[in-house]
């Protein structure tokens, strides 16, 4: 039997509406959320030694953000009484459209996605990972002009420990669409770190990888190995002017540990805040051949 013109044109055009709709973008890190046991002293930290700009924390009034540019931030939270060794709170990511990407979420049944709340300038909500961890997605629109002053004006990428990385792919990779970067391990082939930037940018998640496979053992799990694997980085130029700059400034008092080559072939050094997260300073560019696998993207640029 053949279709008219006309029933063709109709069929085509109920083909093209029933088609999923498209996920909103996601461009980029927004922030990394911490716990802290003394605010004073992490603002001695984030401020003074890594030059950010506190401002009000319109989510908790009682915790601040610290910003390295107008759009990346590190909040820093009061501790809940009870809170375990993790000082991790949750990490977050940019959108240009946060309601339409929380309603996409809900379509295909994320999980605990929650309320669309707004606050000047900024629209977020919060949403659960495969392994429980709090994800949140943020629309703003103010400038990501660089603070002046700051070590570095570029959060390049987050990492959190992670137990099973197929159910994390399946979150990050298969449904939001998080592209491969990078693997590696001090001890190949075990593999210690999986990175993948977020779908429409080139800041990176990297998967701090604890039990099976990797080197890291749940046993050995403490508040101080805990920091290291839960950490935020500063994209840097030149690692030798960046930490030439904090020995100046008399910044480099605390603990931390480099400048190294590190085995993904780019500079870097870290700086702990005082409960122990971590804040790695890294080159943009590697500047030799990278262990374990190439990358499979672009760097990010600074």
């Amino acid at each position: 039997m053949r279709l008219t013109r006309a029933a063709m044109i109709v069929a085509a055009v109920f083909f093209v509406g029933a088609r999923a709709p498209e996920r909103p973008p996601i461009t980029g890190i927004s922030h990394l959320a911490v716990y802290s046991r003394d605010l004073v002293a992490s603002e001695r930290f984030y401020a003074g030694v890594l030059g950010a700009r506190k401002v009000a924390d319109p989510e908790n009034g009682a915790g601040a953000r610290f910003q390295f540019s107008g759009t990346q931030f590190v909040e820093v939270l009061p501790a809940p009484a009870g809170l375990g060794a993790s000082l991790f709170a949750h990490a977050a990511y940019r959108t240009p459209d946060a309601a339409a990407l929380r309603s996409w979420l809900l379509a295909r049944g994320a999980s605990s996605v929650g309320a669309l709340e707004q606050s000047a300038g900024e629209r977020r909500f919060g949403a659960r990972d495969a392994e429980g961890n709090e994800v949140q997605f943020v629309e703003t629109k103010t400038s990501a002009a660089a603070v002046s002053g700051a070590v570095s004006g570029r959060i390049i990428h987050i990492g959190h420990a992670v137990r099973d990385r197929a159910k994390e792919d399946g979150f990050y990779r298969t449904l939001l669409g998080f592209r491969p970067y990078w693997f590696g391990s001090f001890e190949p082939p075990k593999v210690d770190w999986v990175s993948q930037q977020t779908p429409d940018g080139r800041d990176w998640l990297e998967y701090m990888m604890v039990g099976e496979g990797s080197r890291v053992t749940e046993a050995s799990l403490d508040a101080r190995q805990l920091g290291v694997l839960n950490h935020l980085s500063l994209g840097v130029r030149n690692m030798q002017t960046a930490v030439t700059e904090l020995y100046r400034g008399k910044k480099m008092t605390g603990r931390h540990d480099g400048p190294q080559m590190g085995l993904d072939g780019k500079w870097q050094a870290n700086l702990y805040d005082p409960d122990g997260t971590r804040v790695e300073l890294m080159e943009f560019h590697a500047v030799t051949e990278p262990c374990c696998s190439a990358f499979t993207a672009p760097d990010p640029e600074g």
